[in-house]
């Protein structure tokens, strides 16, 4: 009985031990930590020692000064914490929104505890920078320039990952070796600080020329894009480049010889050459007059600026010629089938221009209302007709009275509007036939 008594006695005991550990390590101490922003923060993200979690996020508030308030609740054996206990907002991931946590720097053991409801102040807080706060703090040419570099770096990678992994597996080696470098360039203190002040110096000239050096920079890009998009005839020509240097190898070879003849040349040259320096010196005077010449004439082909030089004609002269090919080439066709048009109107040319004249004294009268024409209809209700006694009209037939008015009945001859010339130049007949006229319409009377 009383070794019973006493193992319940022990059991007793090692329940109120266990439950008084339990119990103490479950008290939880709240505090408030004050940040410069919440940083994304929301109620139940955890509160980490080390990686370990010991509390949560009760509460965030903001203070009358305009800072984050976060309310936090610790237990187990870091608390209650202590003076100089430092806090620092940190995220488990790239992705995500609430995916942030509070971590704790614990303070030393001997320092003073907190009392519940303290404040953790700004001082001793870090508020991480969101990636939208440092591109915030760039201008807007920075960032459209930190664009075009990002895409730029994926178009450069853009289905080139198998290249790109075989190339980081001579990272390491090329760290390895960039140390020794390092080490070896460091290790003269004095070569060092003397190339770093020339480097400054050469800097500092470089400077003074950066509009030169941009200009040198933009022909380097341009002409690295142009070969760039020759590279089908970059790579045929470096294909072709060793038969070539063999050739001319055998061809400098040759020369050698070449040159010995032309030894013989040279010697037989010179009697004639002791009489060109006093030609270069007659022709002084017209180099010096030609200098002005020769300045407009660069000023034609090349001037500052755009259309407004030989250059920029050149330049436009393949667009001007696939535009001007089919108007030229339409333009004769043009020609070519109105010349049967214009052979035809020619000889019509009095008639035409009588017309035009007659029709603009026609019209020539005006009044109050503007200019007006009087225009009759003429029909021919008789016809003139020859005999021994004279000339008579003759009425024609109702049927036959408007026949002539038609443009497709009366086919005159040039000159045939008027009476026959006594010397027979009108109307006019061409000498081929081929004109569509009739000579016999004329008018009638002398």
């Amino acid at each position: 009985m009383i070794a019973r008594g006493i193992a319940l006695v022990a059991l007793i005991a090692a329940v109120v031990v266990v439950g008084f550990v339990l119990l103490r390590n479950g008290d939880t101490h709240e505090y408030h930590v004050i940040f410069q922003n919440a940083g994304q923060l929301v109620k139940g993200d955890e509160v980490q020692v080390g990686g370990r979690a010991i509390g949560t996020v009760k509460d965030i508030t903001l203070t009358n000064d305009n800072l984050a308030d976060v309310k936090i609740a610790v237990g187990g054996a870091y608390a209650p914490l202590r003076d100089g206990t430092t806090a620092l907002i940190r995220q488990t991931s790239l992705s995500g929104v609430a995916n942030r946590y509070v971590t704790l720097t614990m303070a030393a053991s001997n320092a003073r505890k907190l009392d519940d409801g303290s404040r953790i102040g700004a001082e001793k807080t870090t508020t991480p920078v969101d990636l939208d706060q440092l591109f915030d703090t760039l201008d807007k040419p920075t960032r459209e320039s930190l664009r075009k570099v990002l895409q730029g770096s994926a178009t450069q990678y853009g289905g080139k990952g198998e290249q790109a992994n075989q190339a980081a597996e001579y990272f390491n080696p090329a760290l390895s070796t960039t140390r020794a470098l390092v080490n070896q360039v460091t290790s003269d203190q004095q070569a060092l600080s003397d190339f770093l002040a020339s480097g400054a110096k050469v800097t500092a000239a470089l400077s003074s020329r950066s509009a030169d050096i941009t200009s040198l920079v933009s022909n380097a890009n341009s002409t690295a894009k142009a070969i760039g998009d020759e590279r089908v005839a970059l790579s045929s020509d470096l294909r072709q480049l060793p038969v070539t240097l063999r050739k001319a190898n055998t061809t400098f070879v040759n020369l050698r010889a070449t040159l010995d003849d032309l030894d013989v040349l040279v010697n037989a040259s010179k009697p004639a050459t002791k009489d060109l320096a006093p030609l270069f010196r007659a022709l002084r005077p017209l180099v010096r007059d030609a200098r002005p010449t020769i300045a407009d004439l660069r000023t034609l082909i090349n001037s500052p600026g755009t259309n407004n030089d030989l250059t920029d004609l050149l330049n436009k002269a393949p667009a001007l010629n696939r535009a001007a090919t089919p108007a030229f080439k339409n333009g004769t066709e043009a020609l070519r089938k109105s010349l049967p048009v214009l052979s035809f109107i020619r000889p019509y040319t009095p008639e035409l221009v009588g017309f035009l004249r007659d029709f603009g004294q026609g019209a020539a009268n005006y009044d109050a209302n503007g200019h007006y024409a009087r225009i009759e209809p003429m029909f021919t209700p008789y016809s003139f007709t020859d005999n021994p006694a004279g000339g008579l009209l003759t009425p024609n037939s109702p049927l036959t009275r408007i026949t002539g008015t038609s443009t497709r009945n009366v086919t005159r001859c040039p000159g045939g509007a008027s009476q026959p010339a006594a010397d027979g130049s009108a109307p006019w007949r061409d000498t081929s036939g081929t004109l569509d006229c009739d000579p016999s319409q004329v008018l009638p009377g002398p």
